[in-house]
């Protein structure tokens, strides 16, 4: 069917003039290490590697001192061990705020509390006792003025998914129902997000090879592993987005909607045991590097393309006290001696090399009159082995158009070129597309489409506008 509203190609383009605030890339710090480095050493290190987000699994004070006045934003947490006390009393909650962050803001940039890590996994005899704590500690941050400032949440393990594949019928185990129901209850009133430990490696070494190791490495499938959900025929590309859509639709299974999900904790062991062998250098550096670049691509998942979540990466030092099999002594990217495991670069490829200035204004978009088994062809190589981030223009999403290839194709052909384009990618598609470097919105004019300058002010300040251009960045 040919396409009728050419305004579709438009509306894209004109998303492509707007700068979108994505997802961001931090590191958590553990505690269990024989020698842990100086706070100032580590804080030398967060500012090498231009690391502006670090998790704290505690309250270090000597770390929260030395990071002070940084402007590194920090999250804080109250260790299992302090759960109980925390959880059972207004005034120790009081005092745990009033000694671990009142006394360091606003020098330290602390923006939130994680409270336990993995309680109802980990320690489910103090299940009954972290909503509680989750509100004493609300309560405290009220009495500060440090509402808005911090937010406070829990981080869960994958495990508390009851089975995340295919996502769209995940939901959270039922033994935790009424937990559940009244933790997430506590984000949905403040403002503050669903904390997941999202780690891609179990999901691959417990699938006993159901899942190909390309899939948890963000790495390219070949047309015959193509990963779907027969219930939304939505593809995945990566694991990680699918542990993502699954949370969202547990959270979701629960009755609630638009608590965000933030990771706190991704990554992959770089050494294992004589059984774990997908624990190597080659596959940490690999699920590390495409994860950063993933998340700061602002690529979203399949059935949630305009929430990115932000993600920290676990760890920054190796633990060698953690208990467990070898790999769970492996998972940082430095020694405690501050020597790299592997070299880990925390910004975007993408965007860390420069346009040629001829380029910026530039935008690659479908030629409306090439033949559309062409356009299809070139789109599809463009979401596939282009990897181009597609998500936002499948079925159902909201930059989806079905009887107008020309817009999505202009979608898909301008992100994957500007993402390729200083090393070497070209707007060809065998002729089905070409660069023009009218402004969008005099296009509109020129066309003599509806765009109202109500409609324009509305397209510029609605997330759908800002969100339907993630990856054509120009």
């Amino acid at each position: 069917m040919l396409p009728k509203r050419p305004h579709g190609v438009v509306m894209l383009l004109m998303l492509m003039v707007f700068d979108v605030s994505g997802a961001f890339v931090g590191i958590t710090i553990g505690n269990e290490m024989s020698n842990l480095p100086s706070a100032t050493d580590i804080v030398a290190i967060l500012k090498e590697k231009k690391i502006q987000h670090v998790r704290l699994i505690d309250s270090n004070h000597q770390m929260l001192t030395a990071l002070a006045n940084t402007g590194i934003e920090v999250m804080v947490g109250v260790p299992n061990d302090q759960l109980l006390c925390v959880g059972q009393s207004r005034s120790t909650a009081a005092d745990w705020i009033n000694k671990n962050v009142a006394a360091y803001v606003p020098a330290t940039n602390i923006t939130y509390i994680a409270v336990g890590d993995e309680v109802l996994t980990n320690i489910p005899n103090a299940a009954l006792v972290l909503v509680p704590a989750l509100q004493f500690l609300q309560s405290a941050l009220l009495a500060a003025n440090l509402n808005t400032q911090v937010k406070i949440s829990s981080p869960h393990s994958m495990d508390m998914i009851s089975k995340a594949f295919p996502p769209s019928i995940a939901t959270f185990n039922s033994t935790w129902n009424t937990v559940m129901s009244q933790y997430l209850r506590f984000p949905k009133d403040t403002g503050s997000s669903f904390m997941l430990n999202a780690q891609p490696y179990y999901g691959y070494v417990g699938g006993q090879g159901v899942f190909p190791l390309e899939y948890a490495l963000f790495r390219s499938l070949n047309p015959n592993s193509q990963i779907s959900d027969p219930n939304t025929n939505l593809f995945y590309t990566n694991m990680f987005d699918a542990i993502i859509d699954a949370t969202y639709n547990s959270i979701q299974a629960m009755n609630f909607t638009e608590i965000p999900v933030l990771v706190t904790a991704s990554g992959w062991p770089w050494r294992g045991g004589p059984n774990e062998k997908a624990a190597t250098v080659d596959n940490a550096l690999a699920y590390n590097t495409n994860l950063i670049r993933h998340v700061l691509n602002n690529s979203g998942t399949p059935s949630q393309p305009m929430n990115q979540s932000s993600t920290y990466i676990f760890e920054l030092f190796n633990e060698d006290l953690r208990s467990g099999p070898e790999s769970e002594k492996s998972w940082g990217i430095m020694f405690p001696n501050t020597t790299t495991v592997y070299s880990l670069s925390f910004e975007d490829v993408a965007t860390t090399i420069p346009e040629s200035p001829a380029l910026r204004g530039m935008f690659c978009v479908a030629n409306s009159s090439a033949p559309h088994s062409a356009l299809k062809h070139s789109l599809d190589w463009a979401c596939g082995p282009g990897s181009a981030n597609c998500s936002a223009i499948q079925p159902g999403q909201p930059c989806y158009e079905s009887d107008n290839i020309v817009a999505v194709a202009s979608y898909a052909f301008n992100d994957y070129y500007h993402r390729t384009q200083a090393s070497g990618g070209t707007c060809s598609f065998n002729g089905t597309a070409m660069m023009t470097s009218t402004d969008p919105i005099l296009l509109a004019n020129k066309l003599q489409l509806p765009f109202t300058s109500a409609l324009k002010r509305r397209l510029r300040r609605t997330n759908l506008a800002l969100k339907c251009l993630k990856g054509s960045r120009p």
